[in-house]
């Protein structure tokens, strides 16, 4: 065990006066089942899944069983694995979940403002639980384009703290954003990203080369009218970038008593395969898109003092106008 956040532990636990001789506990850290703190046990889980974690190369986040998946569908899947790029941003996650006291402190601050903010508008206060899509070099591939091609306008729809719309903005010369969480609104502002709001975005005054729509729609109440103004508002060579998390299960965040969407997307099966699937010809081709790529990459976000990464399955599509282009 990292001798700093064992360290920390016992001195948490002295403060909280709990009933326990660290002296003790320190001769028995090898055997989890004698470690009677539970701040201690937890660490020690935490530790232990982590060592598995950086040696696992995650293929099961990118894997699809193209058997489950109907022919036509077959050729525009696209196979990524873990680059360097995904690496890098779960090294930070195990680092910054090894900060014992900022970790601690990030709990007590959650469980106090979570009686009257949202969990989104909580991470941005606190500057945590950052999300991670695909890499610049997984993006390029999608879209087809040079390390140095630059579009001309972006729009990301629910952008957050702006942590994947930089990457998708290294490719544009003007980015646009949108965000229902007041203090992710003040992230994107301090990053310098524009923010239209999300009453006005889609009037039709400016039309886009790429609009991101990452994990949103199973978080808005009117997922088939933002679809819908992402085909009016993309250039004629425009792409659109949608990614869900499947299974498919709405919660609408902001502005609903009962967190259930208005407008229903009839998405068909169970699986990640018949999912898939049911998105592309049940939605998105109904709607007047052609479906360029599809793909699966792992939905990463920051964790926490339990777990370093929490992990959810994403479909990620790329869209062009079936009558344009």
């Amino acid at each position: 065990m990292n001798l700093s956040i064992y360290l920390g532990c016992v001195f948490i636990e002295l403060l909280t006066a709990v009933n326990i001789r660290m002296s003790q506990a320190a001769d028995q850290i090898p055997g989890i089942g004698h470690i009677r703190s539970p701040l201690l046990r937890s660490v020690y889980n935490k530790m232990r899944e982590d060592e598995k974690q950086k040696n696992n190369p995650h293929d099961d986040w990118y894997t699809v069983d193209l058997s489950k998946v109907p022919e036509e569908i077959c050729a525009k899947f696209l196979q990524f694995n873990q680059d360097e790029e995904t690496s890098q941003f779960l090294n930070q996650c195990y680092e910054k979940s090894d900060w014992l006291f900022t970790q601690l402190g990030h709990s007590i601050c959650k469980s106090v403002l979570g009686w009257f903010m949202s969990s989104t508008s909580i991470n941005g206060l606190l500057k945590r639980g950052s999300m991670f899509v695909f890499s610049k070099d997984q993006l390029r591939q999608m879209l087809h384009v040079a390390p140095d091609r630059k579009g001309n306008r972006l729009l990301d729809l629910g952008a957050g703290d702006g942590m994947v719309t930089d990457i998708m903005a290294e490719f544009y010369n003007v980015v646009d954003s949108t965000e229902m969480s007041p203090t992710m609104v003040w992230r994107l502002k301090e990053k310098g990203f524009n923010v239209i709001p999300v009453d006005t975005w889609d009037n039709g005054a400016v039309t886009y080369d790429l609009i991101g729509c990452l994990n949103l729609l199973d978080r808005c109440d009117k997922p088939m009218r933002i679809l819908q103004s992402i085909h009016r508002l993309l250039t004629p060579t425009g792409r659109a970038i949608v990614a869900v998390v499947l299974p498919f299960e709405p919660y609408v965040e902001f502005n609903s008593s009962d967190h259930k969407p208005i407008e229903s997307l009839l998405i068909k099966g169970k699986t990640f395969e018949e999912q898939a699937a049911s998105f592309i010809t049940d939605v998105f081709q109904p709607l007047g898109f052609f479906v360029e790529h599809f793909t699966r990459l792992p939905y990463l976000c920051e964790g926490d003092l339990n777990q370093s990464f929490f992990v959810l399955n994403d479909a990620v599509f790329v869209l062009k106008l079936k009558d344009k282009g």
